[in-house]
């Protein structure tokens, strides 16, 4: 990691956001996931960067996007934003529409590292740890999981807050000085246009069961449309809600809307 040196008002910083983060799985929603408590975690970094109110809202509303990442490690890119949060403070020609496309490009590759290494193994290593113990009637059983699992959880995530702010100063610093900002500003937006099209590839599970028969031959029509156009009502349906959405219909309409049709298309036998 970098070797800049933190000043006092950082580090006071960087704690506060390391203390709100934990905000983030209790206001976690189907809107915008993580993206409430994301926001609010950030709020330090916002408070001491930006001065007027008019800019501190514009920055909590770009905080407020869709986040999902896994909570032992988001602190890394919290770290990340702030860093860019106060680049886009000093320069007024800086892209903050890339602060959030950093934040989207990140989020997947970080989470698939998280998940394997606290879901996927440190909580086994625990698990197995309490139970072994519990089995037998030890007290030591609940209480050896909650700490195998949780005091390495906040080691990394306490320190991971610094980290990520070390590394995007450095980074912001070097761009700006080469004069890589903007191809760094351009990457990200294609790289987080790309995460969010894989999401919606990968997230909504969407096709036509309806089949129908010609002289003893069975056509299954999602299977023609596939040969023509892969994940087409996937596509199809993310960009309906999107197109809702701007249209300032509420999330809950489209969500009791897509469980509705979800419940009419199978039981007709269309979807």
């Amino acid at each position: 990691m970098s070797k800049r040196e933190l000043t006092k008002e950082d580090k006071h910083m960087l704690r506060g956001m390391f203390l709100y983060s934990f905000e983030m799985e209790h206001s976690y929603n189907y809107e915008r996931q993580q993206g409430l408590g994301y926001s609010l975690a950030m709020w330090p970094a916002i408070k001491r960067f930006y001065k007027s109110k008019e800019e501190q809202g514009e920055a909590l509303e770009r905080h407020m996007a869709v986040f999902n990442a896994t909570p032992h490690i988001e602190t890394l890119i919290m770290g990340i934003s702030a860093a860019m949060e106060r680049e886009a403070s000093e320069n007024q020609d800086f892209d903050k529409s890339s602060i959030n496309s950093v934040k989207i490009g990140l989020m997947g590759p970080f989470s698939g590292i998280g998940d394997s290494i606290f879901w996927g193994t440190l909580r086994i290593i625990a698990t197995g740890i309490g139970l072994s113990l519990a089995s037998q009637g030890n007290i030591l059983g609940p209480i050896l999981f909650l700490l195998i699992f949780n005091i390495p959880h906040l080691i990394i995530k306490y320190l991971c807050t610094f980290w990520g702010y070390q590394f995007g100063t450095d980074l912001m610093g070097n761009a700006r000085s080469s004069g890589l900002l903007d191809k760094i500003s351009r990457a990200a937006t294609i790289v987080g246009l790309m995460v969010v099209g894989a999401m919606s590839a990968d997230m909504v599970k969407l096709s036509f069961a309806y089949e129908f028969t010609i002289k003893e031959n069975v056509f299954a029509l999602q299977s023609y449309i596939d040969q023509i156009f892969p994940l087409l009502l996937p596509l199809c349906y993310t960009l309906f809600m999107f197109y809702l959405l701007t249209k300032k219909v509420k999330p809950t309409t489209l969500l009791l809307a897509s469980i509705a049709i979800a419940v009419l298309g199978s039981v007709a036998g269309l979807l």
